[in-house]
């Protein structure tokens, strides 16, 4: 039996010593920003990233990861026995999946999967750190995918930022939404909804976005364990470690991560957006 090679992209932004733990391999997003490109989070990190959003008069775009790096991933695994399985971006928030389904088109006899996580940022990377998990256990890749389908609904992710300013920019949401959000100046929670960005509520300060995303985990847990959570922010750490603590106490998690934003989705959340993501049962 092959053992399973695990690829996920840099979106979920997963802390380098898990990287390490788990043999992930990353494959990275690319920004594209006054003329230049970066691999997000390898020519550029998040912390000089926004920095330089903040002060910036120029807003970087975004581009999935190309056919051609996955193709050379996949022969790369592939040449040394591995199996390999992908989980990538929601395709409803970037073409890094198709890109990964044209590139496993090269290889139609090989153990190859690539899976829609539906997800982004860590609660993608829940998905992806259990999944590691049993493969370096021993599980195969049929196993894999399972598991994969089988974590998804005990996943979720909620988010306020700052300001609408650059999911606007982005299309990330549609009009009606943009006009809620910025007609009162409200603070608007939203979560990753059928792989989508999709509006929860909004409400009149962020100190009330952040109970209230506490209230909507609390609600979705409910009774169910083990509960593994993540907080993860751009540029804002000390909100970030609030919440964290405040997560802690409420849910007793068995695993914490702390992460960042990845660069290539704080360009369409913008500095401030403040995050959390949670797997229970």
């Amino acid at each position: 039996m092959k053992k399973v090679a695990i690829i996920t992209d840099s979106s979920a932004y997963l802390p380098p010593e898990v990287v390490k733990e788990l043999d992930l391999h990353v494959v990275p997003l690319t920004l594209h920003w006054d003329d230049e490109s970066y691999r997000d989070g390898e020519d550029i990190r998040a912390e000089e990233f926004y920095t330089r959003l903040a002060q910036s008069s120029t807003i970087p775009t975004t581009s999935q990861t190309t056919v051609g790096e996955f193709d050379r991933l996949f022969k790369s695994l592939l040449d040394q026995d591995y199996a390999v399985f992908a989980m990538l971006i929601s395709s409803g928030i970037s073409g890094t999946v198709e890109s990964a389904i044209q590139a496993k088109t090269h290889f139609p006899d090989a153990p190859l999967e690539v899976f829609d996580s539906q997800l982004v940022s860590m609660a993608l990377g829940f998905m992806v750190m259990t999944v590691a998990r049993a493969a370096k256990e021993g599980a195969n890749l049929a196993a894999c995918k399972a598991l994969a389908e089988a974590v998804y609904p005990k996943i979720g992710v909620y988010f306020t930022v700052d300001t609408l300013k650059y999911l606007n920019k982005g299309g990330r949401i549609n009009t009606a939404k943009r006009l809620l959000g910025s007609a009162l100046n409200l603070k608007p929670i939203m979560e990753i909804r059928d792989g989508k960005i999709e509006l929860v509520e909004s409400v009149r300060s962020r100190k009330k976005a952040v109970n209230r995303m506490l209230e909507l985990v609390e609600r979705d847990i409910a009774d169910l364990t083990p509960v593994s959570i993540s907080t993860f922010h751009a540029a804002a750490d000390e909100d970030n470690k609030a919440l964290m603590e405040e997560a802690v106490a409420r849910f007793q998690p068995v695993e914490t991560v702390t992460t960042f934003v990845s660069p290539v989705i704080g360009t369409h959340t913008g500095p401030g957006t403040l995050s959390i993501a949670y797997m229970a049962g």
